[in-house]
């Protein structure tokens, strides 16, 4: 006997036809500013000028990325950012682990203090001159370490990990302890392969984090060679808005302030969005994951 389709009242189709509609617009409110930032680094001088909010230039010009990778030394700070976050996503993804696996065993002695310290720094920390003399004293002073060794393990991302870890089956480890498997083996074989929802979204909650690296690269580092791109960008829109800082202005004409800028910002995020879609199908599920058990 063949099943009766379920009659859909008009209150539901009129409730999912409000979604769609509110949907719809949010996703255009989000993506339009993308939309204007990516035409504008192509429009002319004279579009940008006359047109307040533009979106499609009718004029096509490629002058601000030309100024913007008019040197070499673009790309040496685009390897720069690349070294800092791959590196430092790896370096602060091993200790984030280990501390929140550590942190998530209820036999942990001292457990509740050391998970106490770590809350804490979310209100308070050192501030600005107490962490440069840190690193002063520690000899990171003009390496890239001072980027990535001060920003190891950022709390907010290690307390959702551990999380995460709370909400997993205590009979895998269990199960792993009778077949002889000790606490680093139940980590790196059963615990992280299951977890890479979770793993693969603070790792890229660390990723944007260090390749929008700028206010410790401007503390840190005083050789232009080791600057990243952010520090390198920032410096392109101070030349290109025609002052120097010593308030003369230079004699070449630079391209429009405004279409430098928004090339820059297409420059410096196009990397992260180009790693997005492969973490995507974790991402969803993972920010969500771990949330539920504090």
């Amino acid at each position: 006997m063949a099943k009766k389709k379920q009659r859909i009242s008009m209150g539901s189709k009129l409730f999912d036809v409000i979604n769609y509609i509110l949907l719809a617009l949010l996703g255009l409110i989000t993506i339009l500013p993308f939309i204007h930032v990516v035409g504008s680094s192509f429009a002319t001088s004279a579009e940008v000028a006359n047109t307040k909010f533009l979106l499609f230039p009718t004029e096509f010009s490629v002058n601000a990325y030309k100024y913007i990778f008019s040197t070499d030394t673009i790309f040496r700070a685009l390897v720069v950012s690349v070294i800092v976050t791959l590196g430092g996503t790896l370096w602060s993804m091993l200790f984030s682990t280990l501390t929140a696996y550590g942190l998530s065993r209820t036999d942990l002695v001292g457990r509740r203090v050391i998970n106490f310290m770590i809350v804490f720094t979310l209100l308070f920390n050192g501030g600005m001159i107490p962490t440069f003399l840190v690193v002063q004293q520690t000899g990171l002073l003009d390496s890239l370490w001072a980027l990535i060794i001060p920003v190891t393990i950022n709390a907010f991302n290690m307390i959702i990990l551990r999380s995460f870890f709370m909400n997993l089956p205590p009979g895998l480890e269990e199960s792993a302890k009778i077949d002889g498997a000790n606490d680093f083996g139940i980590l790196f074989r059963i615990v992280i392969p299951i977890s890479l929802p979770a793993i693969a979204t603070i790792s890229l909650f660390y990723a944007v984090t260090y390749w929008n690296t700028y206010m410790h690269a401007i503390l840190y580092l005083s050789d232009a060679d080791k600057w990243p791109v952010q520090v390198l960008l920032r410096q392109i829109v101070v030349l290109a808005s025609g002052i120097n800082y010593d308030g003369q202005d230079f004699t070449d004409v630079p391209p429009p302030e405004v279409t430098v800028k928004m090339a820059t910002i297409v420059v410096s995020t196009l990397p992260i969005l180009l790693v997005y879609p492969f973490l995507q199908k974790y991402f969803a599920k993972g920010a969500l994951l771990g949330s539920v058990k504090g």
